[in-house]
């Protein structure tokens, strides 16, 4: 199948524009909105068959690495990168997004909330600044259909994929720190964007097992975390899953250190809290903070735990389908199943 056809089949159109670059239309892939319309320059990544030496303007001439399209795009010029779903993206260090309005597509077929074909791992040794897979700094960037996996071995790489960006928005990401599991400070995520915008995701895995009384959580929420200043403003995850396999009560899905991690608003409307029913444990709290938030509120909206936490949350400033805590913060969590 050309790469043409398919485009067409994951909901993607792309038209010639006067041989100066392409106009590429997202519309939808596999039925599920994607991001809207874009217009600017497209740029394809094969790391199976591109080369970093080549323009990345067609698919016979894609790029081998993320990076290198990073370096090439013109920021605020909505362009587009899309991934081939054949092969795992590796990159050497740290991929650092510091454009605007750029937008990641992986081309899998139908979209969903696991399972996509595009991935981007990271096999840096050396060097504390890669600190995960991919760091984002960049204004309205989206990311689409896209697997984000880190398994470097430097010590301060913890992280799958750190936000810091302004407006983002992820569309059937997926996002997995595959190792150091028994690092309290780790977590696949670290969600210190403002405005960022989640939509059928995923966080984890079911069948990598915790090890130990340590946090490790799917999405880490603490303020100007690795020295970045930045801090969760008005974030929103919707039909998103998090999933893992507990060894302690301690373990958590979303967790931030202070009172200060989250500016005004996070909403979780209609995700699932997934325990792994061959779990050494569950969690005490699915959603949890070290202290009572204060700048803050989180809403878990319409959200459902297996196997998880019989209290989604006990923290002050963690509203569970409107209740709210008192002094002890012991009435913001509901019981949801029992073990």
């Amino acid at each position: 199948m050309s790469w043409k056809g398919i485009f067409r089949k994951a909901g993607l159109s792309v038209k010639a524009d006067g041989g100066l670059g392409v106009s590429v239309a997202l519309s939808a892939a596999g039925g599920l909105p994607l991001v809207g319309t874009v217009f600017g320059n497209a740029f394809f990544v094969d790391y199976r068959n591109g080369s970093d030496s080549n323009n990345g303007r067609t698919r016979n001439k894609a790029f081998k690495t993320l990076s290198h399209a990073v370096a090439c795009v013109t920021t605020n010029n909505n362009d587009v990168v899309f991934i081939d779903g054949d092969s795992t993206v590796v990159e050497a260090a740290m991929v650092t997004i510091d454009v605007n309005r750029t937008h990641f597509v992986g081309i899998n077929g139908p979209a969903g909330h696991f399972g996509a074909g595009a991935k981007i791992s990271c096999a840096a040794a050396t060097g504390t600044t890669n600190i995960a897979t991919v760091k984002n700094t960049g204004v309205r960037n989206t990311f689409s259909n896209i697997k984000f996996v880190n398994k470097n071995t430097v010590e301060q790489g913890i992280y799958a994929f750190v936000e810091g960006g302004e407006y983002t928005r992820f569309n059937n990401c997926e996002f997995f720190k595959e190792t150091d599991l028994d690092v309290t400070g780790a977590a696949d995520f670290v969600a210190n964007g403002d405005s960022t915008m989640f939509y059928d995701c995923s966080f984890g895995s079911s069948s990598a097992a915790i090890s130990g009384a340590v946090i490790r959580a799917n999405v880490l929420m603490t303020a100007a975390i690795a020295g970045e200043g930045k801090t969760c403003i008005d974030n929103w995850f919707q039909n998103c899953i998090f999933w893992r396999q507990s060894s302690d009560a301690a373990n958590r899905f979303v967790y931030g250190s202070g009172a200060l991690d989250v500016l005004r608003i996070c909403v979780f409307k209609r995700c699932v809290f997934a325990n792994a029913k061959n779990s050494a444990a569950m969690p005490a709290q699915n959603v949890a903070f070290g202290e009572d938030l204060t700048n803050g509120q989180v809403l878990l909206w319409d959200c459902a735990s297996m196997n998880a936490a019989t209290a989604m949350s006990t923290t002050a400033g963690v509203f569970v389908l409107g209740y709210t805590p008192d002094s002890t913060g012991a009435a913001a969590g509901i019981p949801i199943q029992t073990a």
